[in-house]
């Protein structure tokens, strides 16, 4: 509700919350995801070099959701052509 009465798509919101979570699961201090890929990584794969690793993953990421912040069009072309707006 909250969103909406500030004048946001909904759509648009769930989309820039999920890049967020997405990039959120990727970074510490949590970064489950980078957990899960020490527990199936070779020993000498620290968890440092994991780190290391995601950093273009995190910056596409960043910048994929400053585009669609800028410019929400490009999350909602599709549901607009499919709902008819």
């Amino acid at each position: 509700p909250l969103v909406i009465s500030l004048g946001f798509d909904p759509i648009w919101y769930g989309v820039l919350y999920t890049i967020t979570c997405q990039i959120a699961y990727m970074t510490p201090p949590f970064g489950y995801n980078l957990f899960l890929m020490k527990a199936m990584a070779p020993p000498e794969v620290t968890l440092g070099d994991i780190y290391r690793s995601i950093t273009p993953f995190v910056l596409v990421m960043i910048v994929g959701l400053v585009i669609v912040m800028l410019f929400p069009q490009i999350a909602l072309w599709l549901p607009n052509l499919y709902f008819g707006k």
